[in-house]
């Protein structure tokens, strides 16, 4: 599980249209775009898809080529190389006050660290802990995989953080392009260790099995297609 309470400022790119749900309650739904930057390369532009509670009125002048500025909860999916955004918004503003894209906010992330837990320090000598880890999807028959870099600079290494465990994090997200693929990171705020219920705990083996099998046994992610 990945969500993430954000903001997000880009251009709207598709019209926005006004629907029903099955309560017969108004939502209206729009897409636009967001410039991610790069670490190295070329940055890359990314559609994120927009619904709101509410009627066309309410949700104010989203029109195709304006900017604007959305609040909401954001969910990133994967389906094979492709990688969608889907965001819940609470507030549009159409007055933006950032001149630049950005997406800016808090991961909550529920998975299973990497192989990997490394005490590294800064070019200050400060302290710091990096590792990997990754959160699982069932898909049909199978599953998808995000994999996220998460760091700790302000807080010692619990004995439960090990390879391989189930974790809930939160943290200051970050979401930036290397090698012309979308890279997720973390700073974390919070962490503890995740136990999950029993169906959870049947679930969640079988996507550490088929992704063990699918890797030919790695267990560490590889950057994914965005």
């Amino acid at each position: 599980m990945i969500k993430c309470n954000v903001t997000v400022c880009g251009t709207v790119s598709k019209t926005a249209t006004c629907r029903t749900n099955k309560e017969g309650k108004p939502f209206v739904s729009f897409a636009m775009n967001v410039v991610i930057p790069a670490k190295n390369g070329i940055n890359k532009t990314i559609e994120v898809s927009v619904i709101k509670d509410g009627t066309l009125t309410e949700a104010g002048g989203c029109n195709v080529g304006s900017r604007i500025e959305v609040t909401g909860v954001l969910t990133p999916k994967k389906r094979g190389d492709a990688m969608y955004f889907n965001l819940a918004a609470k507030g549009i503003n159409c007055n933006p006050t950032k001149d630049k894209d950005c997406i800016e906010g808090e991961m909550e992330f529920r998975g299973k660290t990497g192989k990997n837990i490394d005490e590294k320090q800064d070019k200050n000598g400060v302290p710091f802990i990096k590792f990997s880890g990754f959160s699982a999807e069932k898909v049909q028959d199978s599953f998808e995989y995000i994999w996220v870099s998460f760091f700790l600079f302000d807080g010692k290494r619990e004995d439960w953080l090990t390879p391989g465990v189930k974790a809930s994090i939160k943290g200051a997200l970050s979401l930036s392009v290397f090698n012309d693929k979308l890279d997720f990171s973390c700073r974390i705020s919070e962490m503890s260790e995740y136990v999950p219920q029993p169906n959870e705990q049947r679930e969640q083996r079988g996507a550490g099995s088929v992704y063990a099998e699918s890797q030919g046994r790695k267990t560490e992610g590889q950057p994914y297609n965005g």
